[in-house]
Parts: structure tokens; C-alpha cells; sequence
């Protein structure tokens, strides 16, 4: 069983690998969301689209880029190497406004001494 220290570390670094995916150039790179996504990646759009791996990277590196903020960041041990990920996102407007809101879902597995994600699901929320 993990020890409340084991938890914390890997929820700070989790949270550091989740604040990375939001980040336009993180986004926009291949390479990186091939270190960061599993083989086996699924994704349930907001749009109701299920996406893999190779598809999420063609969307994602092809968007315009978005200013995103994390909060709420909590993580649950499902089994070890597995951990659940659940936040909010706020979406910024060019002024730095948020104006739109979702609630996140992540699966990450610790394999081969990286952690990956291997779910992910965004839905959207009404404004706080």
C-alpha cells in the first residue's frame, strides 16, 4: 500500500504532467503527446466523439492555441502503478478571461518508469 508521502509525490507530479498537456505547445506537439499518451490511449470528446491515441494527436496539434487553467487538482489510487486524475479547466478569451469550464477525468499508469495516460474525458460545466 502507497504511504500518504508516495500519494503526494506522485499527485505533484502528476499534476505537473496534467498542466502540461494543457499547454498550446505541448498540445500542438507531436512528439510530446507521443512520450505522454499510451499506446492504448481513448478519450470520450465532450462532443460525445470516443477518440484514440493517433487521433487526438491529429485534432490536437492542428488546433489553435488556447490558454487553459487547472484547478481542483485530486487524484485517487485505483491500484498501484494506476491512478485517477479529476480537475476543472477554465478556458481563457484573449483578455484572460475564463469563459468556459470542464470537468477532467484522467487515467494515468506508471510502465517502463514513465507514467502515461491511458483515458482521459472532458465534460463540460456551467460557469462557477
Amino acid at each position: 500500500m502507497a504511504s500518504q508521502n508516495d500519494i503526494q509525490v506522485i499527485k505533484e507530479h502528476l499534476h505537473v504532467l496534467e498542466q502540461r498537456l494543457l499547454q498550446p505547445e505541448v498540445r500542438s506537439s507531436v512528439k510530446d503527446l507521443e512520450i505522454l499518451a499510451a499506446d492504448d490511449f481513448m478519450e470520450f470528446g465532450s462532443s460525445g466523439k470516443v477518440y484514440n491515441k493517433e487521433q487526438v494527436i491529429d485534432v490536437l496539434s492542428s488546433l489553435s492555441p488556447v490558454h487553459m487553467i487547472l484547478t481542483d487538482f485530486q487524484v485517487k489510487l485505483l491500484s498501484p502503478g494506476m491512478v485517477l486524475t479529476t480537475y476543472l479547466v477554465g478556458k481563457l478569451s484573449d483578455q484572460g478571461e475564463e469563459t468556459k469550464y470542464s470537468l477532467r477525468s484522467s487515467i494515468w499508469r506508471f510502465k517502463g518508469g514513465k507514467w502515461q495516460i491511458i483515458f482521459h474525458q472532458g465534460t463540460p460545466k456551467q460557469v462557477p
